[in-house]
């Protein structure tokens, strides 16, 4: 391709390319390669458009089924590739669009200009959008041919159902006016992904605006071409939003947080801040990126392979936390295992009853205090722990009380030492000292954290010594306390990790239908949430850009019943084209996971489990099963909570009751996993329930 030629394909072409048969895509994928070498090609057939209104538009031979649309400016070189379809229909779609550059916002407009407008005559029939002046509805993207189309709205559900024939840009800002956002902080939203409006009609110039990347991407080569193709639906990964764009690009001073809620791309801002750092690397520079999860920082390792060049991949290391402190301590000389569930439960009952205290408090009681207060503070001796503070902890004790409790730890830190156990927060907490021990020489030129809600204040310190003395771009937390499934409440700045004058927030939910972000937050209504620092997060800015059914909740009288609607939802979905890998039933706990595996694969539907340590094998095709704890981070078309009952969502076990702080905590970290599994899906959710069902729901 000569460097006057610029090809770009359109995010509807991607769409309408992951429709087609798999054997069709074949021929789409080589036509495209070609075309990109060169538009100019004898053997590429432009046909116009005899009933098309835009003269740029016309049609390619894909073969003699299929056919391209794109639009050709020679004299800019730019050729633009808008659709994908068999004859009739893309020739159909083609004919009543335009593709424009937009006078005042100077992007690139795809958009239907057959519109039929019913004229507003009823005087009680209110334009929804009647509050907007046209000058306002035009500096928000709106095409001036389509002012009157947007003034016959009455209902947000009409404006909605014409989501197809309006441009992606004009629809976004438009949908905030429809919640009810004002028309001032929208134009304010509007005109930051604005640049100076491109000169007339050149598609060249308009291509370099923010707005226009949002839903055009210039393919350089063929490996970026046949990654995108590969997976067209994952089109987040290629088209960031100016406001993400913007946050993932700019040079901080120090450190910087990122909050949105769930589906805002919290995660996809994170890997490409990764891979934009990871190319700024110099010499013997690498930049850490960690996250909560062993699974979810194995998908990210598999997706950051999709965005990024091999020296970017080379550079940047993807692990959980855990794991890094595990192999850290390991090669320090330190011979103890990190233990987990069991293993650490049993030192604490065995430390509990060497203590012989007839204290009233519960096991979890005292491993909360020791990692909340104890380590969190260094109060690693009586004396200390006498004078450490305990903000945040139910349950009061008096100096006596302290002295009694106290033995508990001496007992647990001494069978820690003989069974050459650690807990991860005092493991997490030795790394940092020997850490800093070390001096100026610091192992990461930056370092960047996914889900940082779910970190406790050891690992921020343990981060902090990571990154080494603040210096720009040194820490990069994305985070949003309504996920906080772990009970951890960390504060950045007590941290060493200063934000301030550094904070963004995502807006946008890209993931799921309004009507299941809605009901998702509901369930946390009249909880408080931090801002992972000293601030609140109320949750209440974001927005969803999609819209479809309000999720479906059953109760059945029996878990026969429940199955059997589970079955027959499962296999109405399948019949109706949708894959089973997009698809998850999603429960509570791993033995309600492994019975619904069990019961799905005697019913004849592949099933999957995800595991804790690995990325979800999209090969395998089969229905995906997993625990709230381990689709976090993952997302999918359809949702199925199962056992929505009574004693396990909330589950018992884990409601701490040692006091009442402490069980509203536990509460609150259950419903913030139900809000978890609601919000993976995109298009539907069902829950179901037999007996009686969740307090949740009552």
């Amino acid at each position: 391709m000569t460097d006057h030629v610029k090809v770009a394909i359109s995010s509807d072409f991607l769409t309408a390319f992951a429709r087609l048969p798999r054997q069709v895509q074949g021929k789409v994928t080589e036509f495209v390669n070609k075309f990109r070498n060169n538009p100019k090609a004898p053997g590429i057939n432009y046909e116009k458009l005899n009933t098309g209104i835009d003269k740029k538009i016309c049609s390619v031979r894909i073969d003699d089924t299929y056919r391209g649309i794109v639009v050709r400016q020679q004299e800019t070189g730019v050729y633009l590739l808008l659709w994908v379809d068999h004859h009739d229909e893309a020739y159909q779609w083609a004919s009543k669009k335009r593709c424009e550059v937009n006078s005042k916002t100077g992007a690139i407009q795809v958009y239907d200009v057959r519109t039929v407008v019913e004229k507003i005559s009823v005087p009680e029939k209110v334009s929804l959008f009647a509050g907007a002046k046209d000058e306002e509805l035009l500096k928000l993207g709106v095409p001036e041919a389509q002012l009157e189309f947007v003034r016959s709205f009455i209902s947000k559900e009409d404006f909605y159902q014409a989501e197809s024939a309006m441009p992606h840009d004009a629809y976004e800002h438009l949908s905030w006016l429809a919640e009810g956002f004002p028309i001032e902080e929208v134009l304010e939203l509007a005109l930051e992904e604005q640049n100076t409006a491109a000169s007339g009609e050149d598609l060249r110039a308009a291509l370099d605006v923010p707005t226009t990347q949002k839903s055009f991407v210039i393919v350089e080569g063929e490996d970026e071409l046949r990654r995108i193709m590969a997976e067209p639906l994952e089109k987040w990964r290629v088209f960031l939003h100016p406001t993400q764009r913007k946050i993932v690009q700019r040079e901080y001073s120090g450190s910087a947080r990122v909050l949105g809620g769930a589906g805002t791309g919290k995660t996809v801002v994170a890997m490409h801040r990764a891979k934009h750092l990871a190319s700024k690397c110099e010499g013997q520079q690498r930049i850490l990126m960690t996250t909560f999860t062993a699974n979810l920082a194995a998908d990210i390792r598999e997706n950051l392979r999709k965005i990024c060049t091999l020296e970017e991949l080379r550079r940047i290391e993807v692990v959980h936390l855990d794991a890094w402190v595990n192999q850290f301590l390991r090669e320090s000389g330190f011979s103890a295992q990190i233990g987990y569930d069991e293993v650490i439960d049993n030192l604490w009952e065995k430390a509990i009853l060497l203590a012989n205290n007839n204290l009233p408090l519960e096991r979890s009681f005292y491993e909360e205090e020791w990692n909340r207060v104890v380590i969190a503070q260094e109060a690693l001796t009586l004396e200390k722990y006498i004078k450490a503070t305990r903000n945040g902890r139910g349950t009061r004790l008096d100096r006596k009380k302290r002295m009694q409790v106290w033995k508990v730890f001496e007992n647990y830190q001494n069978l820690m030492k003989e069974n050459q156990i650690r807990d991860i927060n005092t493991a997490m907490y030795e790394s940092t000292k020997l850490l800093e021990s070390m001096g100026s020489r610091q192992p990461y030129a930056s370092v960047v954290i996914d889900e940082g809600q779910d970190f406790s204040d050891n690992a921020y310190r343990l981060i902090r010594a990571l990154a080494g003395e603040e210096h720009p771009n040194d820490i990069f937390v994305v985070g949003d306390s309504h996920q906080r499934i772990y009970r951890n409440h960390p504060t950045l700045s007590k941290c060493g990790i200063h934000v301030r004058g550094r904070s963004s927030i995502l807006k946008i939910n890209y993931r799921t239908t309004e009507e299941i972000r809605k009901h998702a937050f509901g369930l946390l209504k009249g909880i408080s949430f931090d801002d992972l620092d000293e601030g609140s997060d109320l949750g209440d800015q974001c927005q969803s850009l999609t819209h479809g059914e309000k999720p479906i909740i059953r109760n059945f009288n029996n878990a026969n019943d429940e199955f059997d609607f589970l079955v027959n939802e499962i296999k109405k979905l399948r019949d109706s084209g949708v894959a089973l890998t997009d698809i998850c039933v999603v429960a509570r706990t791993k033995k309600l996971v492994d019975d619904y595996i069990a019961l799905l694969t005697r019913a004849g539907i592949r099933s999957y489990a995800i595991k804790r340590n690995k990325a979800d094998d999209r090969s395998f095709n089969g229905l995906r099963v997993a625990t709230m704890h381990r689709v976090k981070g993952l997302e999918f078309k359809y949702v199925l909570i199962a056992a929505v009952n009574n004693r396990i969502i909330p589950l018992w076990s884990a409601v701490n009751k040692t006091d009442s702080i402490s069980e509203t905590e536990s509460v609150t970290s259950e419903k913030c996993l139900l809000y978890v599994a609601m919000t993976r899906a995109q298009k539907g959710v069902y829950m179901t329930s037999y007996g009686r069902k969740s307090e949740f729901f009552e």
